[in-house]
């Protein structure tokens, strides 16, 4: 996926209620009944069906690493749907979304003003119509790009303006050189 696309993802996973199901057997039977078939889950794992009828009754027990990671991926995509449909609601209506980032953040402002781009470690909490931009945007299958936009208007309106107490002639935000980020609910 994407660096801010997996961060919103591994967000909503923290509020899981159990565990997703860890060895190869368990992941693969647990995507058979939610699909329906072995053929199914065999085109979507790109694999066969015989193979996927042997990790149902664990005669294979360890999955070569890109079969693990997309095994595990899809298994983390369609669990506790719910949950994750309560966890993005409540961001989006009240809680808002916590964005720990360290990056390189810079703005076009007056002339006369420091705005010249660093490094900056920022925890920044945003109000939760920019949750529910981020994951409105999520869904609509929006870029990276896009979905980097909408964090640094937030940056922007939060950090820098903050909330419309200062900085009132800033433009645009420049969010680059992304070291670290990390989102919470």
């Amino acid at each position: 996926m994407s660096l801010f696309g997996d961060g919103l993802e591994a967000a909503v996973q923290k509020a899981f209620t159990r565990p997703a199901p860890k060895s190869a057997g368990a992941q693969m039977r647990y995507l058979v009944k939610q699909l329906k078939s072995t053929k199914a889950v065999a085109q979507m794992l790109r694999v066969s069906q015989r193979t996927v009828e042997r990790y149902v009754k664990d005669q294979i027990k360890k999955p070569r690493p890109d079969l693990a990671a997309r095994l595990e991926r899809e298994v983390k995509a369609r669990w506790q749907p719910q949950i994750r449909a309560k966890a993005r609601q409540k961001a989006a209506t009240t809680g808002g979304i916590v964005i720990d980032t360290r990056a390189r953040l810079g703005y076009t402002a007056p002339i006369g003003t420091t705005d010249q781009d660093r490094i900056r470690h920022l925890t920044v909490a945003l109000p939760p119509h920019y949750a529910a931009r981020l994951f409105n945007a999520q869904e609509a299958g929006a870029s990276d790009a896009r979905l980097q936009e909408i964090a640094a208007e937030g940056l922007k309106e939060v950090y820098f303006q903050d909330n419309g107490h200062r900085a009132g002639q800033l433009e645009e935000v420049r969010f680059t050189d992304i070291q670290h980020l990390e989102f919470d609910l």
